[in-house]
C-alpha cells in the first residue's frame, strides 16, 4: 500500500485563502483532480490535511473522505486554545476517518505559541480520543517543538515538511542538529514533503535536496519517515509525478522492506490506517 501522507483540497476564494499568493493555486483543487494524479502514480490512498483554520474545514474534509474511499484519513483543525475544545474534538473524533489535528504554528507571530498553557491543554486532550498532532513549523521553531513533544511523551506527533529548512539558501545547520534531537523522541514521525517549495521554485535540483533528505532519513530512519506530496502546493515548483519519482529514487537505496515503510507503511502506522 502506497500512501500520500500530505495533501490539501480547497474551493478557492480570496477571503478564506488569503495565504495563497500565486495565481497557479488560485483555483479549485478537489478529489477528482487528485484522483487523476494518484492513479497515474500508482498510489493507493491519501491523507487530507487542513488548509483553513475553521471547524467547517474539518467537517468538509470528513464529508469528502466519506464520499471518496481513496481518502484514508483526515488531519483537521480544532480550536485547541478554546476552553470548549473538548466538545469539538469529541464530535469530530466520532468520525472514523479523523486521524489528527493541526494548527498553522508557522504563521503565529509568537514563536512560543505552541507552549501556551491553553494550547498545551488542547493538545493534551488528543491522546484519549485516539488522535495525533501534526506539527507545522519552520526550522527556527524546532527547539519549541521539542519542548512541546516532551510535555506529551505518549502522544503521536507527525512533523510536516521536515520542519521547512532553508533549502533555498543551502543552509543545513542548526536545522540538522535540531531535527536529530527531535527524532530522539520515539513518538515523533516525519513527512518527507514540502521540500521543493522551500527551494527556488524555478531553479532547484534534486541534488540540492539530497542533503536534507539524507539528514531526515538519518534522523528518523524509514520506520518513522513517510512520503507526502504537499499537492497542490508542490505545483509551484514541480508536478505531482515528479516529486513522487524523486522520493522513490531516493528510497531505492533502501531494502524493499524499508522502501515499503517510507512509501506507505509508516503513514499507515502513524495515522492508524487499515490496510
Amino acid at each position: 500500500m502506497i500512501i500520500d501522507a500530505h495533501h490539501h483540497f480547497w474551493r478557492y476564494n480570496a477571503r478564506e485563502y488569503g495565504w495563497i499568493s500565486n495565481d497557479a493555486l488560485r483555483r479549485d483543487f478537489l478529489p477528482n483532480d487528485l484522483k487523476k494524479e494518484i492513479d497515474a502514480a500508482g498510489i493507493n490512498g491519501v491523507v487530507s490535511v487542513q488548509a483553513r483554520q475553521t471547524t467547517e474545514e474539518t467537517q468538509w474534509l470528513l464529508d469528502l473522505a466519506e464520499r471518496n474511499d481513496f481518502i484514508r484519513g483526515v488531519v483537521g483543525w480544532a480550536p485547541l486554545v478554546s476552553p470548549d475544545v473538548q466538545a469539538d474534538l469529541e464530535r469530530f473524533a466520532a468520525r472514523r476517518k479523523l486521524k489528527g489535528v493541526r494548527h498553522v504554528l508557522q504563521d503565529e507571530p509568537d514563536k512560543d505559541y505552541m507552549l501556551r498553557p491553553d494550547f498545551d491543554h488542547g493538545v493534551g486532550l488528543l491522546k484519549n480520543l485516539n488522535l495525533r498532532y501534526d506539527i507545522l513549523i519552520y526550522e527556527r521553531h524546532l527547539p519549541q517543538a521539542i519542548r512541546l513533544v516532551d510535555r506529551h511523551p505518549t502522544l503521536t506527533f507527525i512533523l510536516d515538511h521536515i520542519a521547512k529548512p532553508k533549502i533555498g539558501e543551502n543552509v543545513i545547520s542548526p536545522w540538522k542538529q535540531n531535527l536529530r534531537e527531535l527524532s530522539r523522541r520515539p513518538n515523533v514521525y516525519c513527512k518527507l514533503s514540502g521540500m521543493v517549495t522551500e527551494a527556488d521554485h524555478q531553479n532547484w535540483t534534486p541534488r540540492q535536496l539530497t542533503p536534507y533528505m539524507e539528514a531526515a532519513l538519518e534522523a528518523f530512519g524509514p520506520r518513522r519517515l513517510m512520503f507526502g506530496s504537499d499537492w497542490p502546493v508542490c505545483l509551484l515548483a514541480c508536478t505531482y509525478q515528479r516529486w513522487y519519482e524523486i522520493v522513490k529514487d531516493f528510497a531505492s537505496r533502501l531494502s524493499p522492506a524499508e522502501q515499503d515503510r517510507l512509501l506507505g507503511e509508516t503513514a499507515a502506522e502513524a495515522y492508524g490506517i487499515d490496510a
